[in-house]
Protein backbone atom coordinates (compact mmCIF):
# COMPACT_ATOMS: atom_id res chain seq x y z
CA UNK A 1 0.00 0.00 0.00
CA UNK A 2 2.63 2.63 0.69
CA UNK A 3 4.63 1.53 -2.53
CA UNK A 4 1.26 2.28 -4.67
CA UNK A 5 0.92 5.56 -2.11
CA UNK A 6 4.27 6.85 -3.03
CA UNK A 7 4.09 6.00 -6.87
CA UNK A 8 0.46 8.23 -6.59
CA UNK A 9 2.17 10.87 -5.77
CA UNK A 10 4.96 10.51 -7.68
CA UNK A 11 2.47 10.61 -10.40
CA UNK A 12 0.51 13.89 -9.56
CA UNK A 13 2.91 16.00 -7.75
CA UNK A 14 6.45 14.53 -8.64
CA UNK A 15 8.73 17.67 -8.69
CA UNK A 16 7.60 18.27 -5.08
CA UNK A 17 7.46 14.78 -4.32
CA UNK A 18 11.27 14.09 -5.34
CA UNK A 19 12.11 17.19 -3.23
CA UNK A 20 10.79 15.31 -0.55
CA UNK A 21 12.15 12.30 -1.12
CA UNK A 22 15.80 14.11 -0.98
CA UNK A 23 14.76 16.39 1.93
CA UNK A 24 13.94 13.04 4.47
CA UNK A 25 16.80 11.46 3.24
CA UNK A 26 14.95 8.49 1.86
CA UNK A 27 16.21 5.93 0.00
CA UNK A 28 16.28 7.25 -4.12
CA UNK A 29 13.96 5.97 -6.50
CA UNK A 30 16.16 3.73 -8.19
CA UNK A 31 14.96 0.06 -9.44
CA UNK A 32 11.75 1.47 -10.20
CA UNK A 33 9.89 0.51 -13.26
CA UNK A 34 6.84 0.20 -15.24
CA UNK A 35 6.41 -3.79 -15.95
CA UNK A 36 3.98 -2.84 -18.82
CA UNK A 37 6.56 -1.48 -20.76
CA UNK A 38 9.35 -3.37 -21.75
CA UNK A 39 11.25 -0.68 -23.77
CA UNK A 40 15.11 -0.11 -22.30
CA UNK A 41 15.15 2.70 -20.04
CA UNK A 42 16.68 5.90 -20.84
CA UNK A 43 18.94 8.68 -18.96
CA UNK A 44 18.03 12.53 -19.36
CA UNK A 45 21.68 14.19 -19.55
CA UNK A 46 21.38 18.61 -18.65
CA UNK A 47 25.82 18.42 -18.55
CA UNK A 48 28.55 16.42 -19.49
CA UNK A 49 26.06 13.26 -20.97
CA UNK A 50 24.99 15.43 -23.36
CA UNK A 51 28.57 15.38 -24.92
CA UNK A 52 27.99 12.08 -26.66
CA UNK A 53 31.76 12.14 -27.32
CA UNK A 54 31.87 11.08 -23.63
CA UNK A 55 29.70 8.12 -23.67
CA UNK A 56 28.51 4.69 -25.92
CA UNK A 57 24.78 5.37 -24.97
CA UNK A 58 22.47 5.30 -28.23
CA UNK A 59 19.47 7.31 -29.79
CA UNK A 60 20.53 10.46 -28.09
CA UNK A 61 17.39 12.66 -28.64
CA UNK A 62 16.91 16.15 -27.39
CA UNK A 63 14.57 16.72 -24.82
CA UNK A 64 13.39 19.38 -21.75
CA UNK A 65 13.34 18.83 -18.12
CA UNK A 66 10.51 21.18 -15.95
CA UNK A 67 10.99 21.89 -12.92
CA UNK A 68 14.64 21.51 -11.95
CA UNK A 69 17.69 24.42 -12.50
CA UNK A 70 21.49 23.29 -12.67
CA UNK A 71 24.24 24.73 -10.27
CA UNK A 72 27.83 24.11 -9.57
CA UNK A 73 28.35 21.86 -6.53
CA UNK A 74 30.76 19.63 -5.28
CA UNK A 75 30.58 16.63 -2.63
CA UNK A 76 32.97 14.58 -0.34
CA UNK A 77 33.22 11.65 -3.27
CA UNK A 78 34.71 14.33 -5.71
CA UNK A 79 37.84 16.75 -5.27
CA UNK A 80 36.26 19.12 -7.77
CA UNK A 81 32.72 20.91 -8.65
CA UNK A 82 30.10 18.97 -10.55
CA UNK A 83 26.78 20.40 -11.97
CA UNK A 84 23.45 19.11 -10.30
CA UNK A 85 19.90 20.32 -10.16
CA UNK A 86 17.41 21.62 -7.81
CA UNK A 87 14.13 22.23 -7.93
CA UNK A 88 12.95 25.75 -9.74
CA UNK A 89 9.19 25.95 -10.43
CA UNK A 90 9.93 28.40 -12.99
CA UNK A 91 12.76 26.61 -15.03
CA UNK A 92 12.86 24.24 -18.20
CA UNK A 93 16.38 22.53 -18.76
CA UNK A 94 17.12 21.17 -22.05
CA UNK A 95 19.19 17.69 -22.40
CA UNK A 96 19.36 14.66 -23.80
CA UNK A 97 18.09 11.35 -23.19
CA UNK A 98 19.32 8.51 -24.37
CA UNK A 99 18.73 4.18 -24.17
CA UNK A 100 20.25 2.58 -20.98
CA UNK A 101 20.32 -1.27 -22.94
CA UNK A 102 18.95 -4.08 -20.87
CA UNK A 103 18.45 -1.51 -17.44
CA UNK A 104 21.99 -2.09 -17.33
CA UNK A 105 23.21 0.70 -15.04
CA UNK A 106 25.78 -0.32 -13.75
CA UNK A 107 28.62 1.48 -15.87
CA UNK A 108 26.62 5.26 -16.01
CA UNK A 109 26.03 4.54 -12.04
CA UNK A 110 29.77 4.76 -11.41
CA UNK A 111 30.56 7.48 -13.75
CA UNK A 112 27.97 9.39 -11.54
CA UNK A 113 29.10 8.96 -8.35
CA UNK A 114 27.92 11.15 -5.64
CA UNK A 115 24.75 11.11 -7.75
CA UNK A 116 21.77 9.49 -7.06
CA UNK A 117 19.35 8.33 -9.87
CA UNK A 118 16.42 9.19 -9.77
CA UNK A 119 13.00 7.97 -11.61
CA UNK A 120 12.17 11.81 -14.27
CA UNK A 121 9.95 10.14 -16.34
CA UNK A 122 7.04 12.26 -16.16
CA UNK A 123 9.05 15.45 -15.76
CA UNK A 124 10.59 15.10 -19.05
CA UNK A 125 9.29 16.27 -22.68
CA UNK A 126 10.62 14.08 -25.97
CA UNK A 127 10.24 12.83 -28.77
CA UNK A 128 10.40 8.90 -27.99
CA UNK A 129 6.96 7.20 -28.99
CA UNK A 130 7.47 4.40 -26.71
CA UNK A 131 7.19 6.35 -23.28
CA UNK A 132 10.49 4.82 -21.67
CA UNK A 133 10.82 5.09 -17.97
CA UNK A 134 13.51 7.63 -17.61
CA UNK A 135 16.16 8.51 -15.07
CA UNK A 136 18.21 12.01 -13.83
CA UNK A 137 21.57 11.95 -11.78
CA UNK A 138 21.13 14.69 -8.98
CA UNK A 139 23.51 15.27 -5.82
CA UNK A 140 21.72 14.61 -2.72
CA UNK A 141 20.92 17.76 -0.62
CA UNK A 142 22.39 15.74 2.49
CA UNK A 143 26.22 15.96 0.48
CA UNK A 144 26.20 18.57 -1.66
CA UNK A 145 27.97 21.18 -0.73
CA UNK A 146 28.78 24.98 -2.04
CA UNK A 147 32.07 24.90 -4.23
CA UNK A 148 35.35 26.63 -2.52
CA UNK A 149 38.66 27.77 -4.64
CA UNK A 150 39.94 24.36 -3.35
CA UNK A 151 37.08 22.58 -5.22
CA UNK A 152 37.08 24.44 -8.52
CA UNK A 153 35.18 23.91 -11.69
CA UNK A 154 37.25 22.40 -14.25
CA UNK A 155 37.48 24.24 -17.55
CA UNK A 156 37.97 20.88 -19.24
CA UNK A 157 34.93 19.40 -17.70
CA UNK A 158 33.05 23.05 -19.00
CA UNK A 159 34.47 22.47 -22.48
CA UNK A 160 33.21 19.25 -22.57
CA UNK A 161 29.34 20.31 -21.55
CA UNK A 162 29.04 23.16 -23.98
CA UNK A 163 30.64 21.31 -26.70
CA UNK A 164 28.17 19.08 -26.77
CA UNK A 165 25.25 21.81 -26.34
CA UNK A 166 26.72 23.19 -29.39
CA UNK A 167 26.58 20.01 -31.28
CA UNK A 168 22.84 19.27 -29.98
CA UNK A 169 21.31 22.88 -29.65
CA UNK A 170 23.49 25.21 -31.16
CA UNK A 171 24.42 28.77 -30.11
CA UNK A 172 20.84 29.14 -28.57
CA UNK A 173 21.43 25.90 -26.53
CA UNK A 174 24.68 27.70 -25.15
CA UNK A 175 23.28 30.46 -24.38
CA UNK A 176 20.57 28.26 -22.39
CA UNK A 177 23.00 26.49 -20.52
CA UNK A 178 25.06 29.31 -18.91
CA UNK A 179 21.05 31.22 -18.19
CA UNK A 180 19.82 28.47 -16.61
CA UNK A 181 22.92 27.07 -14.17
CA UNK A 182 23.30 28.95 -11.07
CA UNK A 183 27.30 29.38 -9.31
CA UNK A 184 29.18 31.30 -11.76
CA UNK A 185 31.27 32.73 -9.05
CA UNK A 186 32.83 29.71 -8.28
CA UNK A 187 37.01 30.09 -9.29
CA UNK A 188 37.24 27.98 -12.69
CA UNK A 189 40.71 26.27 -13.35
CA UNK A 190 42.31 26.13 -16.63
CA UNK A 191 43.62 22.65 -16.83
CA UNK A 192 43.09 23.03 -21.06
CA UNK A 193 46.88 22.09 -21.34
CA UNK A 194 46.70 18.84 -19.15
CA UNK A 195 43.60 18.12 -18.10
CA UNK A 196 42.36 16.45 -15.69
CA UNK A 197 38.84 16.24 -16.18
CA UNK A 198 38.88 11.83 -17.65
CA UNK A 199 36.53 12.33 -20.59
CA UNK A 200 38.15 15.60 -21.89
CA UNK A 201 37.65 16.45 -25.66
CA UNK A 202 39.65 18.58 -28.60
CA UNK A 203 37.91 21.69 -28.89
CA UNK A 204 38.28 23.79 -32.57
CA UNK A 205 39.43 26.91 -32.20
CA UNK A 206 35.93 28.41 -32.68
CA UNK A 207 34.71 26.42 -29.90
CA UNK A 208 37.17 27.57 -27.45
CA UNK A 209 36.50 30.98 -28.40
CA UNK A 210 32.64 29.98 -27.80
CA UNK A 211 33.54 28.76 -24.13
CA UNK A 212 36.01 31.42 -23.27
CA UNK A 213 33.36 34.37 -24.42
CA UNK A 214 30.91 32.70 -21.99
CA UNK A 215 32.82 32.57 -19.48
CA UNK A 216 33.81 36.54 -20.06
CA UNK A 217 29.97 37.32 -19.77
CA UNK A 218 29.17 35.72 -16.34
CA UNK A 219 32.64 37.83 -15.13
CA UNK A 220 33.90 34.01 -14.05
CA UNK A 221 37.31 33.73 -12.17
CA UNK A 222 39.77 31.74 -14.18
CA UNK A 223 42.72 30.30 -12.13
CA UNK A 224 45.76 28.83 -13.78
Amino acid sequence: MVVRLCRHMYTKFPTKFLCAVQLIGLTPLNGWSNTADMNDPYFFGYGSLVNSKTHVYQDGRPAKLSGWRRVWKRTNARDMAFLTIVPSDRTELLGLIAKVPNSDWVALDAREEGYDRLVATEMITHDHSGNPELAIYAIPEATRFPPTPDHPILLSYLDVVLQGYLNVFGESGVQHFMETTDGWDTVVLNDRANPIYPRAQSLSADEISMVDQCLSKVRATIRT
